[in-house]
């Protein structure tokens, strides 16, 4: 891209910027705008891309316009995610955690609330729990579903292997049978490998021991 066009697409960007972050504005939520800002560069670039046989002006104008509508497709996707973040927070006991980094949203879910010791029966209460955030999934359609288990480092790795996909697939189990579409989830072991804090303690082992769901925009 060279510096005669530049200048335009940063405008462009920066004009969705400006109307992204307006305190006074729709859209005040932090995933919202980092959708229009990464929608805006996206588009940009995509439209100077595709009409890069133009002359200047032409590409100008292609990536202005790019930039509007992937400004508009990046906001949705972004409040769409901090709503169902919310709405999940709401819903969800005070110990399932929900995180929300902009790209997409976590739900995690401690082992030992789901599953009693080396089980993979889980739990009514968390069954409970397991048909809210598939009532979720259900209104927000348009997302894939990792549920990915995990354990701690205790007993043998390929145990805890095994272990970690059998509970991934019985937490993927129920989701679907709240309506998810089989074609949106897929269940994931990931054993001991992918710790979130130190095994050499109780409660970091604990931490460890998990189940996390991940919903990300199609």
């Amino acid at each position: 891209m060279t510096f005669r066009k530049f200048p335009l697409v940063l405008a462009a960007s920066a004009m969705t910027f400006v109307a992204a972050c307006d305190a006074n504005g729709p859209n005040q939520s932090q995933n919202t705008q980092q959708g229009a800002i990464l929608g805006a560069l996206g588009g940009a670039a995509i439209g100077a891309i595709a009409n890069r046989n133009d002359d200047t002006r032409g590409r100008n104008q292609a990536a202005l316009a790019g930039a509007l509508l992937g400004a508009g497709a990046g906001a949705a996707i972004g409040n769409n995610l901090d709503k169902q973040a919310e709405e999940l927070r709401r819903s969800l006991r005070s110990d399932v955690g929900v995180s929300n980094n902009g790209s997409n949203l976590v739900v995690i879910l401690s082992q030992d609330l789901l599953f009693a010791t080396n089980s993979t029966t889980v739990s009514g209460t968390s069954q409970n729990e397991l048909l809210t955030v598939a009532n979720s999934l259900n209104r927000y359609p348009n997302t894939t579903v990792n549920v990915i288990g995990h354990t701690d480092n205790v007993g043998d790795a390929s145990f805890n292997q095994g272990l970690s996909e059998r509970r991934a697939q019985a937490v993927a189990g129920i989701l679907l049978n709240g309506g998810v579409a089989n074609s949106r989830v897929r269940a994931i072991g990931a054993g001991e490998n992918q710790p979130i804090a130190s095994n050499l303690n109780a409660s970091g082992r604990q931490m460890n021991r998990r189940v996390e769901i991940i919903i990300t925009p199609n």
